[in-house]
């Protein structure tokens, strides 16, 4: 477990809360909405937590509403600072790495420091039980807000019970919880797998094919990306008159795992028409390189690495589109967090625009840089929101132990 803390002075003062009672010793319940989260459960135990209230809610320019049927939260404001934590799962690729390293960044930044009395990062790896501890751990510290990368979309009731006890709020962002009990902050999933396929289609129909035999990369088993992801790509490649064969296998959004599965994947298929990489794309093309597969559309997320080589290959047949899951959501998730802790109404799910690159679009200098590591991930900035961190800034941060 890596434990990232940053203490400032100014402390509000406030003790660590008495540990409740473990939910294991609570009767299950049928999950309530949100509008009735100040009711009392059959149980007899009266919850605090967020009430459903109408919209809009507070700066909706950055935190915008998924559709206009999503409805609002409103936890009751408290004194500032705030002590918030952000509880990670996974930490084993360059995205998680950045992530942290953002959400540090943005946590020094001049517009929210001041804000912030205590700040930590817990990452658990990817065992929910694990995750769950970590987050009542932390619910029972006092902290008043935690954000947190599900490990898995299901089994959080518990301590989304225990943290609307404490009145803490609980924000699930990028690998989201199926639950509107919840502020969550992501893009749309579904969305950006259709992008993708409808992107190497378009490809393919270019050079006259009507079909292929297309490589799906996939992500993190078992978490929400994943499963929104690739049904999004299914929607079109699954459909009649798709694109054919569709070969899939899990690389784990990681360049290194990436690249040994999809040279695994040529050695046994012999060719691939297209590829669509939930991420470590730049280990896809390397790959490609490496066994001597002409280049063929692929279709992946933002690292810095895939948009050199889809701009040095792309006349040779690399025509790609980069879709970029920002780990700036980290920063959004903070920001929407203390938002609700000063009592403002917010979106029960917060909706980024998806940031999408294509082969003829990309800049050095203006979305990659050539002095940048290739598992640096492009897309960190939402000016609606304020998160305006550069490359050098994350890169500077260090993800280690600062306890």
């Amino acid at each position: 477990m890596t434990d990232t803390g940053t203490r400032r002075p100014g402390n509000n003062g406030k003790k660590a809360r008495e540990r409740a009672p473990r939910e294991d010793d609570i009767k299950a319940v049928r999950p309530i909405a949100p509008a009735l989260a100040g009711g009392v459960l059959s149980s007899g135990l009266a919850l605090a937590g967020p009430q459903g209230v109408p919209g809009p809610g507070a700066d909706p320019d950055c935190l915008a509403s998924r559709s206009a049927g999503t409805g609002y939260l409103q936890w009751p404001p408290r004194e500032g600072p705030c002590r918030i934590a952000i509880v990670n799962g996974f930490v084993g690729n360059g995205w998680r790495i950045q992530m942290i390293k953002t959400a540090n960044a943005f946590a020094q930044a001049p517009s929210i420091r001041d804000r912030i009395a205590e700040f930590k990062v817990v990452s658990t790896g990817t065992d929910a039980a694990v995750q769950l501890g970590a987050i009542e751990d932390v619910i029972n510290q006092g902290y008043d807000a935690i954000v947190t990368i599900a490990v898995a979309p299901d089994g959080f009731d518990r301590v989304i019970r225990l943290a609307d006890r404490n009145d803490v709020v609980l924000v699930p962002f990028e690998n989201v919880l199926d639950t509107d009990r919840v502020m969550q902050v992501n893009e749309d999933q579904l969305a950006m797998g259709r992008t993708w396929a409808g992107f190497v289609l378009d490809q393919l129909k270019a050079e006259g094919k009507t079909s292929g035999r297309i490589l799906e990369m996939r992500g993190l088993p078992g978490n929400s990306v994943d499963r929104d992801r690739s049904p999004g790509i299914g929607q079109l490649l699954d459909e009649p008159g798709g694109g054919g064969q569709r070969v899939s296998a899990v690389g784990n959004r990681d360049d290194g795992a990436a690249q040994k599965v999809v040279a695994d994947a040529i050695a046994v298929h012999g060719h691939f028409d297209a590829i669509l990489a939930q991420g470590g794309t730049t280990g896809v093309v390397q790959a490609l390189l490496a066994s001597g597969h002409p280049m063929v559309p692929v279709a992946g997320e933002s690292e810095n690495g895939f948009r050199k080589l889809v701009a040095q290959h792309a006349d040779e047949g690399l025509r790609g589109i980069s879709i970029g899951q920002s780990p700036g959501l980290v920063a959004i998730a903070m920001k929407a967090a203390i938002s609700a802790l000063e009592g403002n109404p917010v979106p029960q799910l917060i909706s980024v625009p998806l940031p999408v690159a294509t082969y003829d679009q990309l800049q050095d200098g203006v979305n990659h840089w050539k002095d940048l590591p290739d598992t640096f991930f492009t897309v960190n900035e939402c000016p609606p929101c304020g998160v305006n961190i550069t490359g050098p800034a994350i890169v500077a941060q260090s993800e280690a132990d600062t306890n």
